[in-house]
């Protein structure tokens, strides 16, 4: 059942942060999908899927990756699109510090860029250094960085702080960062 969990969650990953139109679908500006369009171009595209399973998904997935709205009709992705949608984010300030896990292939990168949004809409940072490690360990080794949030924000970058607990920004310019 565990495996089937994850297969699902990795298909709802695709289709609303990524590919909505790979099941037919569309996202409102939000990045909200209602739950009936989406059950029904899941199984008729061959993905069975029932309400309860995804509102089992919905609720126990780890890193809480997906949301329901109050009446529980439609759904999206609390972070890590890479299609522009508005989630709505007021910005806040954040901790004076957050993390970053990546792997030691990308720090000549980020030494010289920073950390950039790639193909996202946003960075991701984490409260907490073992959030920042199983983050970087997807990938393989992880390294944690050490970001100067609280320096950046009084310095004029924008924090968001996702449904999922996770603090997002554009950009962290290399002078932030702490390459432990």
């Amino acid at each position: 059942m565990q495996d089937r969990q994850v297969r699902i969650s990795k298909f709802l990953s695709l289709v609303l942060r990524h590919e909505p139109g790979k099941i037919g679908i569309s996202l409102d500006k939000n990045g909200w999908a209602p739950v009936s369009e989406l059950l029904r171009a899941c199984n008729a595209r061959g993905f069975r899927l029932s309400r309860e399973e995804l509102d089992r998904v919905v609720a126990e997935n780890d890193k809480k990756r997906f949301a329901f709205n109050n009446d529980l009709s439609l759904i999206r992705a609390s972070q890590g699109h890479s299609i522009q949608v508005d989630l709505g984010y007021e910005p806040i300030e954040p901790p004076e510090i957050l993390y970053h896990g990546t792997t030691e292939r990308f720090l000549s990168s980020i030494r010289e860029d920073g950390l950039t949004k790639r193909g996202r809409t946003h960075v991701h940072l984490s409260e907490d250094v073992a959030s920042a490690t199983k983050v970087g360990s997807r990938r393989g080794a992880p390294v944690v960085l050490r970001i100067q949030s609280g320096r950046m924000h009084s310095d004029g970058y924008k924090f968001f702080l996702s449904a999922n607990g996770i603090w997002l920004t554009d950009k962290v310019p290399p002078d932030y960062i702490s390459f432990c």
